[in-house]
C-alpha cells in the first residue's frame, strides 16, 4: 500500500488495513532480526573465539612467553656472572624439570686425582655428584654404501656373493631413514616438500620436490596394509565417532585449488573405562556427498556419533547403526541465540547443559555400567526438564524466529542427543572426532592432490596410543598387516631390508 493512497471511511475497512499493515511489519521486523542473526554470527566467525583465532592467540602468547623466558635467561646469567666474580657468591640452585627417562644415557665421569694432593696418600671413593643437561644429536646427512663382496671357488669356480638387501623402494638412492625423516616432517611437522628441499640444500644436499614427492606416493602404496588394517580395526569398534573437514586441494593443470572433504573416524572408548588402544582413520572425498561416509561405513554396525549431517541417514534406516547427536552442536545454537539477545530463559538452558557437562567431567573414565547409572540418576532428570523448557518456550515463538530454530535443532534429534543415556560406553559430544581434525588445520594450507588422497595420516592415525618409538625416524618402516586365516593383526613385514 503506498503512501498516497486514500484511506477509505468505512470502520472494518480500515481496521483489515490496519490489520494487514501490521503483519507485514512483523514479517519485516521478523526478517530484520534473522539478516542481525547472520551478521552476528558471521562477525564472531571472523573475530571470535574460533579454533583459527584461539590458534594465532595461542601462536602470540608462545612468542611472547618466549621473548619473557629469554629476557628472564639473560638476566640470569648476569646474576650468575655477577656471583662468580663476587668473593662472598653463595650459590643459588635452581629449580630443574625431570627429564624424560626413556632418553638414551652417555655418562661423562670426571675423576679426581687418584693421591692426594696435600699429602700424597692413595684417596678413598666417598661418593659422587650427578647432574644431568639435555642434548640433542642434529640431524645429519650420510651416505651408507652397502658393498657386497664375490667370493670364487679355486677348484670348481662357483662364484657367491650375498644378495642385496631389500630397500622399500627399488633402484632408489632413498634410504628408509630419509623416506622416514621425509615422512614425519611433512605429515607430522606440516613441512612441505619444497621447505624440506631448502632445509637439505643447508647442508649442501639436493633434494628435489618432484623426486620426494614421488617417494612419498610410493611409500603410500607401501603402507596400504598399514592403512587397510588400521581401518578394519577402526571399524570394529561397538562406537565411532565420525566428522568432516574442508581442505584445498591442486587442481592438476591449472595450479589452482578447489575443496575436497577429509572425513575422521575415531574409535575411542577409554572415557568409558576401556583399555583398548584408540585409533583414527581419515578418508578422502572429491566432495562432501552423503555417498562418501555410506562407502566408508557400509560394514559398520554400532552407534554412530555425529553431527545432523543428512549424508548419515542413510545408515541409519535399517536399525544397524543408532545415531547418537552431540550436545555441542546443539548448545552452540543456543549459546548464538544468547549471545546476540540475553535473557534470563536462555541463560537457565545454557546452565543446566552445562550441568550435563559437570557430571560427565566427573565420571570419565569410569566403567560404563557406573557411567550409565549416574546418568540415569542424575543426567535423566535434567533432560527432561531441559525438554519441557524448549517444548514450552517454543509454543510461545514465531517458527522463524533464530531461537526457534535453535529449539527445533535439538527436538528434531531429541532421542540422539539422549541416546548416552543409555549406554554407559556413548559420549554426551562428538568431541573426539574434532580433535581428530585439529591436526588437519596446522598443515591445510600445505595440502596437495596426492597426499590428501591418502587415506591415513601419520601420528594420529595410528593403532596403538602412545609416543613414537625412537628409531622410527632413524629408519625402521614397519607394516602391520592382517595374517592371513587368523583374527589377529599380527604380521609384520619390514621394508628397511632388517
Amino acid at each position: 500500500m503506498s503512501d498516497t493512497t486514500p484511506l477509505p471511511d468505512d470502520i472494518d475497512a480500515l481496521k483489515a488495513m490496519l490489520a494487514e499493515a501490521r503483519a507485514l511489519l512483523a514479517e519485516r521486523d521478523l526478517v530484520i532480526e534473522q539478516l542481525k542473526a547472520q551478521i552476528d554470527k558471521l562477525r564472531r566467525m571472523q573475530f571470535g573465539r574460533k579454533s583459527e583465532q584461539l590458534d594465532r592467540q595461542i601462536t602470540q602468547l608462545e612468542t611472547e612467553l618466549e621473548d619473557l623466558s629469554a629476557a628472564r635467561g639473560v638476566a640470569d646469567m648476569r646474576r650468575a656472572h655477577a656471583r662468580a666474580n663476587a668473593s662472598t657468591a653463595t650459590a643459588e640452585a635452581a629449580p630443574k624439570e625431570a627429564l624424560p627417562s626413556h632418553l638414551s644415557h652417555e655418562d661423562h665421569v670426571l675423576e679426581p686425582q687418584p693421591e692426594c694432593p696435600d699429602c700424597g696418600q692413595p684417596m678413598r671413593a666417598l661418593g659422587e655428584d650427578v647432574s644431568e643437561q639435555l642434548a640433542r644429536v642434529a640431524a645429519a646427512f650420510k651416505v651408507i654404501r652397502t658393498i657386497r663382496r664375490k667370493m670364487v671357488c679355486p677348484c670348481c669356480h662357483k662364484i657367491t656373493q650375498p644378495l642385496m638387501p631389500g630397500l622399500p623402494i627399488e633402484r632408489s638412492i632413498a634410504h628408509p631413514s630419509l623416506l622416514a625423516d621425509i615422512l614425519v616432517s611433512k605429515f607430522a611437522d606440516h613441512q612441505p616438500l619444497y621447505r624440506q628441499a631448502q632445509i637439505a640444500a643447508r647442508d649442501g644436499v639436493n633434494l628435489d620436490p618432484a623426486s620426494t614427492g614421488r617417494w612419498v606416493g610410493q611409500c603410500e602404496a607401501l603402507c596400504e596394509p598399514l592403512t587397510d588394517a588400521l581401518r578394519r580395526y577402526t571399524m570394529a569398534a561397538f562406537k565411532l565417532h565420525a566428522d568432516d573437514t574442508p581442505i584445498p586441494v591442486l587442481a592438476p593443470g591449472n595450479k589452482k585449488t578447489k575443496t575436497g572433504r577429509l572425513w575422521v573416524y575415531v574409535r575411542d572408548d577409554r572415557r568409558s573405562g576401556s583399555t583398548e588402544p584408540a585409533s583414527v582413520w581419515f578418508a578422502y572425498s572429491p566432495n562432501r556427498q552423503g555417498i562418501h561416509p555410506q562407502t566408508h561405513l557400509a560394514s559398520f554396525k554400532g552407534i554412530l556419533q555425529a553431527d545432523a549431517f543428512a549424508g548419515f541417514n542413510e545408515l541409519f534406516a535399517d536399525g544397524t547403526v543408532r545415531e547418537a547427536a552431540c550436545w555441542d552442536h546443539a548448545r552452540r545454537k543456543l549459546y548464538d541465540v544468547h549471545v546476540r539477545t540475553p535473557s534470563q530463559t536462555t541463560k537457565e538452558v545454557l546452565d543446566m547443559i552445562g550441568e550435563l557437562y559437570g557430571i560427565e567431567a566427573s565420571i570419565r573414565g569410569s566403567p560404563a555400567n557406573e557411567r550409565l547409572r549416574v546418568r540415569q540418576e542424575k543426567s535423566k532428570p535434567l533432560l527432561a526438564a531441559i525438554e519441557t523448557w524448549m517444548q514450552t518456550t517454543l509454543a510461545k515463538l514465531s517458527k522463524k524466529s533464530e531461537t526457534a530454530k535453535a529449539i527445533n535443532y535439538s527436538l528434531n534429534q531429541w532421542n540422539a542427543l539422549t541416546l548416552y543415556c543409555e549406554d554407559g560406553r556413548v559420549e554426551i559430544s562428538n568431541v573426539l572426532a574434532e580433535n581428530a581434525l585439529r591436526c588437519v588445520a596446522l598443515g591445510r594450507n600445505n595440502a596437495q592432490r596426492q597426499i590428501t588422497r591418502s587415506r591415513s595420516l601419520p601420528i594420529d592415525a595410528v593403532p596403538v596410543a602412545g609416543p613414537v618409538p625412537s628409531d622410527f625416524r632413524s629408519g625402521e618402516l614397519r607394516i602391520i598387516t592382517g595374517t592371513p586365516r587368523t583374527e589377529e593383526d599380527g604380521l609384520a613385514v619390514d621394508i628397511d631390508g632388517s
